[in-house]
């Protein structure tokens, strides 16, 4: 059975937190790739910026809902909730819309569960690990590729 380390890309092109969400927008429409891990200064993986974090920014901006019973005003979305979604929609820099819980898995793991696991956390995009250090890719395409041969 392919494991992760068969179909992954081993040429990671990644980015830095402080890079502007401009670059990373041009870095992801030249290289033609649907996301890059985020790497410190030290090379440590901080995160993982996508396609999805771009649209996510672009989107309409929309107030939460609010619910007027008498004069008091119930709002239907937590402040935190409502405080990210505004500091996505004004970021500047990669840190500010990446995503920080990435998923990550190891180059042993069976294609199988590597679509499963896409899957069920709805990520397309998945930083291959080898003691704390990364070592490949894995997209969407990696697998419909693996498929087809």
């Amino acid at each position: 059975m392919l494991q992760a380390r068969h179909i992954m890309t081993t040429q990671v092109i990644t980015i830095s937190p402080q890079a502007s969400v401009s670059d990373l927008a041009n870095l992801l429409k030249t290289e033609r790739i649907s996301g890059v891990p985020v790497l410190d200064d030290a090379g440590k993986l901080v995160g993982v910026a996508t396609q999805s974090d771009l649209i996510d920014r672009a989107k309409k901006f929309e107030l939460p809902h609010v619910i007027s019973v008498l004069d008091a005003h119930i709002f239907l979305e937590t402040p935190g909730h409502f405080k990210k979604k505004l500091e996505k929609l004004l970021a500047s820099s990669v840190i500010d819309i990446m995503s920080t819980e990435t998923v990550t898995i190891s180059p042993d793991l069976p294609m199988d569960e590597i679509a499963s696991l896409m899957a069920q956390k709805k990520v397309h995009t998945l930083p291959v690990m080898e003691d704390n250090k990364l070592v490949g890719i894995i997209g969407k395409i990696d697998i419909v590729r693996a498929l087809a041969s």
